[in-house]
């Protein structure tokens, strides 16, 4: 099931994806929400007449850096003996559809494509055979980063962390399995122009270990957002251009570049 969050008429929802061309997609209504058990209303509107939003709201993002070997060498860096973390603010997601604000403390902001697991239940400690108990589902991100910034400061709250710097969506696909998760192409492209393309079996750290790893040290919530890596061919982003986000089985994360006014 994908399952969307979207805004019609000023009210707030989340809904069931049904169709397969795009231009033909309708939301079925949820009863509830979907951290618990729901139904589907049965009443149904067009894709196209709605907001969509950032699928989850999530408490944190908890993003892993250089978990693909080509992307930590074409930034000159070593791959991690160790998954390592950092976060990014709940202020700083998006949905597809909405503006990249360029920071005005940057001249040089890239794009990193990565598959997003969505939590679907409080968790702490969880053994890395039962990670498909909670996860919800999977979608897009874009880990937007501030690289001269990253550079430049020890801590990467910044360049990585500003309003606007994390795009989630279009919505949560809840029919894959880790297994299926752990086989994804990725792509990414500007302007129509391809940049990215990787596949997520390519991660040097499995999604089952990442979570794992995480949930030794925290507690994660319902709609917690886990950023698992990008793959290599990140680059410069500028205002006007842009960005998409596609990954097999899920969908397409689209969202513009703006300078912050």
């Amino acid at each position: 099931m994908r399952i969307a969050r979207f805004s019609i008429d000023g009210n707030v929802a989340f809904g069931a994806v049904e169709g397969d061309k795009p231009d033909e997609l309708v939301l079925d209504i949820i009863k509830g929400i979907p951290f618990a058990d729901f139904e589907l209303s049965g009443t149904k509107v067009p894709l196209s007449k709605v907001r969509l939003l950032p699928p989850v709201l999530p408490n944190k993002v908890i993003a892993f850096g250089r978990n693909y070997a080509e992307h930590a060498k074409e930034l000159g860096h070593e791959v991690p003996d160790a998954p390592f973390a950092f976060f990014k603010p709940s202020t700083s997601v998006i949905g597809t559809g909405d503006e990249i604000q360029y920071p005005s403390f940057s001249q040089e902001l890239h794009h990193e494509a990565e598959l997003a697991v969505v939590i679907g239940r409080m968790c702490r400690e969880v053994p890395r055979e039962r990670v498909n108990d909670v996860i919800l589902g999977y979608t897009a991100a874009n880990d937007v980063t501030a690289r001269d910034v990253q550079r430049r400061e020890k801590q990467w709250a910044r360049a990585k962390g500003f309003d606007t710097s994390c795009p989630l969506g279009p919505w949560v696909e809840t029919d894959l399995d880790v297994a299926a998760a752990s086989d994804l192409g990725i792509q990414c492209t500007v302007n129509g122009q391809q940049r990215q393309l990787g596949s997520t079996s390519q991660m040097i750290t499995s999604i089952p270990d990442l979570i794992a790893n995480i949930s030794e040290a925290m507690t994660l919530l319902p709609g917690d957002v886990i950023l698992t890596g990008t793959p290599e061919g990140v680059g410069p982003l500028q205002a006007g251009d842009e960005v998409a986000v596609s990954i097999e089985g899920i969908g397409t994360l689209t969202n513009k570049v703006v300078k912050r006014g």
